[in-house]
């Protein structure tokens, strides 16, 4: 890595200065912390992190370099990276190339060799903040100037910048040692899967639990959906604030309406993080805004209906308020028992359920890939029902 200087600026005022290892530049993002001590290239190509400049807790980086098996969606959509040490070396037999390597090729601004246990510290008791990551400006007058003349992420719909241009399939299953993104044997379920910015993960589960994915842009309508003839309609996590991304609300508001006229084959719905959010929105609730969010490998979910305790990967600013659901037909299925925030709701009557977390994790612990079993034994159970009705006197 060629040493340059670089700087981070937040709008609390606190400039941390160090070295580029990335691309040179200058970008603007809200600033927030994530807590993994793994997978630094899946955090980077979630598309959940647009707007955001990306601070990594764990203070050794890039140690095992980048492969393409670990990309999570097209690009690297974050504006820019911070680390406390880049290690300039890739010494994993899987390693394609380093990470410096990869963020000046996709060109992504990065901060190393600056004090992030400080950084996150400030984050944590004043919040995410606005912040910009320059190599070519380092006067901290210009830097504020420029951070308070950025928008705030409140109010921001990210979602048209990260969502696909127009409809594909997707086939690809879970990556394992033996065989790389195996084919399901079957496509026993047709899965419509908006795409808010949707992590390739998810859709390689879908496809191992013998699903054909369909991806459609954040913008299909519900008749759209609806004349796909899926069993199972998926909503995806994404960036900016759900409260902005107003089309997406009203086509997941039709299709839950349309599903209460369809009492005897009611189209399975499951949501992830941003489509948590959206779902939770579309049912009449509220969303707010969290102080530093939660973003990391290692956070601790209690399942309400078993008792027990998942370590779950999350990455959301945002989070569904509890109580402006309390007088729907929706049931509260998990919680983060680290500030007792909504993790996951589920429809009482309609099989419509969805959670604040990531169940696909990359990277991250598999404690709630059960959740895919759920959506897919409730398109099971749909299909089933479906099936009798074509039976003649049933």
């Amino acid at each position: 890595m060629s040493k340059s200087k670089a700087v981070l600026a937040i709008e609390s005022g606190d400039i941390f200065f160090g070295e580029s290892f990335g691309f040179k530049g200058e970008r603007l993002g809200e600033v927030v912390f994530n807590t993994s001590m793994t997978g630094y290239q899946e955090i980077l190509t979630d598309p959940s992190y647009k707007g955001q400049i990306i601070v990594m807790t764990e203070p050794h980086i890039g140690n095992v370099g980048v492969n393409s098996q670990d990309q999570e969606s097209r690009q690297i959509f974050c504006e820019g990276f911070v680390v406390r040490e880049a290690s300039p070396l890739a010494s994993s037999w899987r390693a394609r190339e380093d990470l410096s390597s990869l963020l000046v090729s996709r060109r992504i601004p990065a901060l190393t060799n600056v004090d992030t246990r400080r950084l996150t510290k400030v984050l944590r008791e004043s919040g995410v903040m606005r912040g910009i990551l320059s190599t070519l400006d380092f006067n901290p007058k210009s830097l504020l100037k420029k951070i308070k003349n950025f928008p705030e992420m409140t109010g921001q719909d990210l979602v048209k910048q990260v969502t696909c241009r127009k409809s594909y399939s997707w086939s690809d299953g879970e990556w394992n040692l033996s065989v790389n993104g195996s084919k399901s044997a079957q496509e026993s379920y047709r899965v419509v899967a908006m795409d808010f910015g949707i992590k390739h993960n998810i859709l390689k589960c879908l496809v191992s639990r013998s699903c054909k994915v369909s991806v459609v842009p954040s913008k299909t309508t519900a008749e759209e959906i609806l004349k796909m003839n899926p069993d199972g309609v998926f909503l995806s996590n994404g960036p900016g604030d759900p409260a902005a991304v107003i089309y997406a609300i009203e086509t997941i508001k039709k299709l839950v309406n349309l599903q209460t006229s369809n009492a005897i084959s009611p189209l399975p719905i499951f949501g992830i993080c941003l489509g948590h959010q959206l779902l939770g929105l579309a049912l009449g609730g509220k969303t707010f805004k969290l102080k530093f969010g939660h973003r990391g490998a290692n956070h601790p979910v209690k399942n309400l209906k078993t008792g027990k305790i998942e370590i779950t990967t999350q990455n959301h600013g945002f989070c569904v308020d509890e109580d402006s659901l309390s007088d729907k037909e929706i049931e509260t299925t998990h919680i983060n028992l680290n500030d007792q925030t909504q993790e996951g709701l589920r429809h009482k009557q309609l099989p419509i359920f969805s959670v604040q977390y990531h169940p696909e994790s990359s990277a991250g612990p598999h404690d709630s890939r059960y959740l895919f079993d759920d959506f897919v034994a409730l398109m099971a159970k749909n299909k089933s029902k479906k099936e009798i009705q074509k039976v003649p006197g049933a």
